[in-house]
């Protein structure tokens, strides 16, 4: 836990939120500013700025429990589907360093988010981004 962390406080019950479910290592919350009615967060109780930060162990239950919150979320809304963002990083839109997962109910096809414009590769381009991604993660 960070001592000056806003999420780190929310997840570890110091700050009251609209609490929807709680275990041993997550709180998830309503969003006080939500896309949608019915948009969560999900808090990890351990502190990591991002995604690069968090244990391998916590991050193997996040996507499991983004399933039982979206189920919940449309039975609950009647929302038609789901988004599940999380943003790494300033440039990548997060805005609150401590690493969360947004749950945000749908309704309707043109309520849906736009998070890019399609872009193309230039010739050979697609290759060399290729190369120098594997060649990060084999070393």
């Amino acid at each position: 836990m960070s001592a000056d962390c806003i999420f780190c406080k929310i997840a570890n019950g110091e700050i009251p939120s609209g609490t929807v479910y709680e275990d041993e290592d997550f709180r998830v919350i309503l969003d006080i500013s939500p896309a949608a009615k019915g948009h969560c967060l999900i808090l990890p109780k351990q502190h990591g700025k991002n995604l690069l930060e968090m244990d391998d162990a916590v991050l193997a239950k996040v996507f499991p429990l983004a399933k039982k919150i979206g189920q919940a979320m449309v039975k609950a809304t009647g929302a038609k589907g789901f988004n599940v963002v999380q943003n790494n990083g300033e440039a990548a839109g997060q805005t609150v360093e401590h690493f969360h997962v947004h749950i945000i109910p749908r309704f309707d096809a043109k309520d849906s988010m736009v998070l890019w414009t399609p872009l193309s590769y230039e010739d050979g381009e697609l290759e060399k981004v290729k190369e120098s991604i594997v060649k990060e993660i084999h070393g």
